[in-house]
């Protein structure tokens, strides 16, 4: 599952943010990205639609790689 939420991730990265698919790692940092706090709460909220899910906001505000963004993700979906 969380391979599919990476994959998810990295193509909206790609497509709304224009990052390059090979640069993303799972271990990437939205800074490490270029992403502001304004892009990683769209981000987050964009896959929270897309697998109609909801993170709470307490664990949204420690969310700063997508390593943790795909562990909130999937946590959300069991």
């Amino acid at each position: 599952m969380s391979d599919t939420v990476f994959e998810k991730m990295a193509n909206l990265l790609s497509t709304k943010k224009g990052i390059n698919k090979e640069s993303i790692s799972i271990d990437s940092s939205f800074e490490d990205l270029g992403l502001d706090s304004l892009d990683s709460i769209e981000l987050i909220a964009d896959l929270e639609e897309e697998f109609n899910v909801t993170i709470p906001n307490t664990e949204l505000q420690g969310i700063k790689t997508i390593r943790q963004a795909v562990d909130g993700l999937t946590k959300a979906m069991q």
